[in-house]
């Protein structure tokens, strides 16, 4: 038994709907076996998958299949995501996380705007 590329994506819950799934497939998001595919491909046991979503990689090996949308229980037994995979995840997600600490809080205010524009008006 096989099921659509599409239909699985959305039904693992890598993606909100079947729609989104479909449109990341036709935008060369997802690969199978190393290879750029259409939502229509079927997806066998045993296939190895590369998602791009977002700022994440996975990179699962489909262990069963499901054409429908089961609970978030369910979808996790329908793949296995590799060790190298969660890894880089980790260390993207805590690179991001740096990133963010490090960028301003806020914008600045009318009186730090004016201050701003003072002191680079100074150089000129």
């Amino acid at each position: 038994m096989a099921v659509r590329i599409d239909k699985w994506l959305w039904a693992a819950r890598f993606f909100k709907t079947r729609g989104l799934a479909t449109e990341k497939v036709n935008g060369g998001h997802i690969q199978l076996n190393g290879e750029g595919i259409k939502p229509s491909k079927q997806v066998e046991c045993g296939d190895e998958l590369t998602i791009l979503r977002e700022h994440e990689t996975f990179t699962v090996t489909v262990t069963a299949l499901a054409g429908k949308r089961g609970s978030a229980a369910i979808a996790q037994t329908l793949y296995e995501e590799s060790e190298e995979s969660l890894k880089a995840r980790e260390t993207e997600r805590e690179r991001r996380r740096l990133d963010a600490a490090s960028a301003p809080k806020k914008r600045p205010d009318k009186k730090a705007r004016r201050q701003i524009i003072r002191f680079v008006r100074k150089g000129d």
